[in-house]
């Protein structure tokens, strides 16, 4: 066999313009990239710490992303190529982080005079991209992304044709940043469907992501639920991640701000490196108490949804985390309650760094994976848009009844209802409730309890590592012991489009973050609980509460299995606290000392621009429809049915099954000329796909409107074309409703000139027209620059067929086109679709 140090040389030099000679005909590969490593360290220490990430990668056992290879041993053809790809994405991973916008460095103290902030808006004005050192809420702001994430089931499909084919049409410009592009396989592929064409389809085209971008972090099928690794091993306090997936804000627990997009969105970031927000207000969560035993994240967050309920206080809103309670909560019990912040209705939850959070980041192996933390707290007296408290000590067992994640209810009130189904995973179930489950589960058969022969149990551990640790400390022999079936990490039943899919009537107790109608599988019924709640209720197939078995377990069984994302009790060490920096004195502008509203001065807004292509504002067509009447909270699971997302091919496709299960009317009205919905509260709440946005299109829908829209939604309209408006004003939803309920025949003409709906007739009133003054009512909304101009331009894609990577300066006018837009809206009271 040939060495592989000619490879390496050249791969050095074509990359990094490397030069250097190594006079050795070393044929094993992995002693190979050490020679070439040690003879360049001195004059390219960059390009030498690349080689032996490569090599750590090379030696690390594959339970822990690596490929287990001994330097000693031959390897084969395929683990060749292998290493080979990985130097070249690692030496790649260098020129993308020198490309990359530089950040400015933290300030060590807060400059006098700032206003006070909390921990969003300063994680906010540290990735400003015109960072004035400050931020508040409703200022529309450019931002730099650290990591993109994106899951293979859902947003491959987005990546490969808005990201892949726009990749190709610019002659291949590259992502962002090779090395911070999280991709998992975890929704549906699995060993027991591995050979079907779709399995198949996924594989390769992830495979195909893999390399057309050079991934560094690529870990292929399997490995990790996409957000369980990614907040164990990677995301850093301070950083700000964006994925196409709702459960992103699950990385928040680590102090950073982790906020789900549509893939539409995501992509635009993957390649610019950049997205924009409209800074959001922020809810404080403030934990006081002390939990009981064996009460963790789960039971607390369905708590919070018990005590305040789901798209109320949270809506529209980052959740911020504080308090002395959450000295309290280890790091996987935040992964469980910032995880279920969207089933609260929160953009993203974020919980205040601390001493936990610290030694939970510190003790990773990586460096790189460590030491990019920026740990803010916030400033005393900082503004919180509400701040509501939840005294841990409450928390008990719950059970969330079907189909709503905030029907919480005390597990004795379920009066041991009889189950079909336990299953114990999802993404919100960290490794502490895995181990905490196994627990109670061997307490109980300690204690004699034997599991009836009736009813389906199965376990998926989050990850690979946590299956590994399981299979090491005999608790895999417990769940085995107790008639559960270990599944290998994916989603499982909590998406229900894989193989495990509960049947039609069948009643499940689940450890998930989503008790939707036909989130399981069609017509199943889904109650959710901790995974302590549901190993308990297993053993007789009724819903149980696990206090009992939980005071059986000692604290020494605890220390002896407990994993690094419990509670340390190693010595307290606080973290090193920074500050946003100050930004160059020309470029700072007037700094607020006071906490703004949107009602304040611009604080040196400039004069109104046109974009880079000089164009004016856009002209839009105005739409004349009736109406389709929809109620509060239709979800995206609704909207477009997990069933038919991998099959359906195009928005005609997604169409033909929108509101399927729920409105099996709605598709004819809608051909029947209803092309505008009119819907409440949170329209398009749940999970990110922005499948539901091209389903309402290809049943041609060409408008919304509603009372609010969900986050992830809202921005999904305009990034996709689709017209989105919100009126909050009762009277307009009054006189809609005037037409009578769903089938009312309002008709409605929505002007995008002056920015009115105006209501022309109903059945109720005997008809009318536009010029009918006795039936005619109008009513204002608000439309940004950003939002007109990409419906306009029909979505992000074409707008960056149209910019390139200046994308989100042409579409804003830069800062003045941002200040435009605020200024637009001051003095309404009506809030933006995005």
């Amino acid at each position: 066999m040939e060495s592989i140090i000619p490879q390496i040389m050249g791969l050095l030099e074509s990359t990094r313009g490397v030069k250097a000679q190594i006079e050795s005909t070393e044929v094993r590969p992995l002693k190979a990239i050490k020679l070439a490593s040690a003879s360049i360290r001195d004059a390219h220490p960059r390009e030498s710490e690349a080689l032996q990430q490569v090599l750590a990668i090379a030696e690390n056992a594959p339970n822990y992303g690596g490929l287990g290879l001994d330097e000693e041993a031959p390897i084969s053809e395929a683990d060749r190529s292998e290493l080979i790809f990985l130097i070249s994405a690692w030496l790649e991973a260098l020129n993308s982080a020198d490309r990359s916008r530089p950040a400015l460095e933290p300030s060590a103290t807060k400059p006098a005079g700032r206003r006070s902030m909390n921990v969003t808006e300063k994680i906010f004005a540290l990735h400003d991209v015109e960072t004035k050192g400050w931020v508040r809420p409703g200022q529309m702001i450019r931002v730099r992304v650290d990591w993109i994430m994106a899951t293979a089931y859902f947003d491959i499909l987005g990546i490969q044709q808005g990201m892949v084919q726009v990749y190709d049409r610019l002659g291949k410009p590259g992502i962002f940043r090779n090395d911070r592009f999280w991709l998992a396989g975890d929704h549906s592929v699995e060993p027991r469907n591995m050979d079907t064409p779709l399995s198949q389809q996924l594989v390769a085209q992830s495979e195909g992501a893999k390399k057309a971008f050079k991934m560094t972090e690529y870990q292929g099928m399997n490995y990790t639920i996409m957000h369980t690794e990614f907040f164990r091993e990677r995301t850093q306090p301070g950083m700000l991640v964006v994925g196409s997936d709702s459960h992103t804000c699950s990385s928040g627990a680590n102090g950073c701000l982790a906020v789900g997009l549509g893939a539409a969105d995501v992509t635009m970031a993957l390649v610019t490196g950049e997205t924009w927000f409209r800074v959001p207000e922020v809810v404080e969560i403030r934990f006081e108490g002390r939990p009981p035993c064996g009460v963790g994240g789960k039971d607390v967050i369905l708590y919070i949804l018990q005590q305040l309920k789901r798209n109320t206080v949270a809506a529209d809103r980052v959740v911020e985390y504080t308090g002395p309670g959450h000295d309290y909560l280890s790091p996987d019990a935040r992964f469980a309650i910032a995880n279920m912040t969207t089933e609260f209705g929160g953009i993203t939850g974020i919980f205040a760094p601390d001493h936990h959070t610290a030694a939970f980041i510190n003790q990773r192996k990586l460096a790189r994976h460590k030491n990019h933390s920026y740990y803010f707290q916030p400033d005393p007296g900082c503004a919180y848009a509400e701040t509501h408290v939840i005294d841990l000590a409450r928390a008990e067992p719950f059970v969330a009844r079907y189909p709503n994640p905030d029907d919480v209810v005390p597990v004795g009130e379920m009066n041991r209802q009889d189950l079909d189904g336990c299953f114990i995973g999802a993404c919100t179930t960290a490794e502490e409730d895995i181990i905490m489950g196994a627990l109670v589960l061997e307490a109980g058969l300690r204690a004699g309890r034997t599991p009836v022969p009736r009813g389906k149990r199965k376990v998926v551990p989050g990850s690979r590592p946590i299956l590994d640790r399981l299979r090491k400390s005999g608790l895999a022999d417990v769940y085995e012991r107790a008639g559960f079936e270990i599944g290998v990490p994916g989603c499982s039943y909590c998406v229900g489009v894989s193989v495990d899919v509960a049947a039609e009537g069948e009643v499940w107790l689940s450890s998930q973050n989503r008790n939707f109608k036909n989130r399981m599988g069609k017509g199943s019924i889904g109650n959710l609980a901790s995974a302590a709640t549901v190993a308990a209720s297993s053993f007789e197939m009724k819903m149980t509460s696990p206090d009992d078995l939980v005071d059986m377990i000692s604290d020494e069984q605890w220390e002896r299995v407990k994993e690094k994302g419990s509670l340390s009790s190693g010595p307290r060490t606080e973290p090193q606290w920074v500050e946003p920096p100050e930004p160059p004195a020309d470029a700072a502008g007037p700094n607020p000392t006071h906490n703004a509203t949107a009602s304040d001065d611009a604080n040196g807004e400039a004069e109104t621009g046109q974009g880079e292509d000089g164009a004016t504002a856009p002209k839009l067509q105005n739409i004349k429809s009736k109406i389709y009447r929809l109620g509060d909270f239709i979800d995206t699971d609704a909207l477009a049915p997990a069933q038919f997302l991998m099959t359906a091919g195009d928005d005609a496709g997604f169409g033909a099954h929108c509101l399927e299960f729920t409105h099996p009317d709605f598709r004819q009205r809608v051909a029947d000329g209803a092309r505008v919905v009119v819907a409440g509260r949170a329209f398009g709440c749940g999970s990110s796909r922005m499948e539901a946005v091209q389903a309402l299109r290809g049943a041609g829908v060409q408008c919304v409107i509603a009372r609010s829209f969900a986050f992830i939604y809202s921005r999904n309209q305009p990034s996709l074309g689709l017209l989105g408006i919100t009126i909050e004003d009762p009277a307009f939803y009054e006189a809609v409703d005037s037409g009578g309920g769903e089938d009312n025949d309002t008709e409605i003409e929505i002007d995008l000139v002056a920015n009115v709906v105006r209501i022309v007739g109903s059945g109720s009133s005997g008809g009318g027209d536009a010029n009918d003054n006795n039936n005619r009512k109008e009513f204002a909304f608000e439309l940004s620059q950003m939002e007109k101009r990409l419906t306009e331009l029909g979505g992000v894609a074409p707008a960056f067929n149209k910019f390139g990577k200046q994308i989100f300066d042409s579409l804003t006018s830069g800062s003045r086109g941002v200040h435009k837009s605020l200024k637009e809206v001051r003095g309404t009271g009506s809030s933006l679709a995005w």
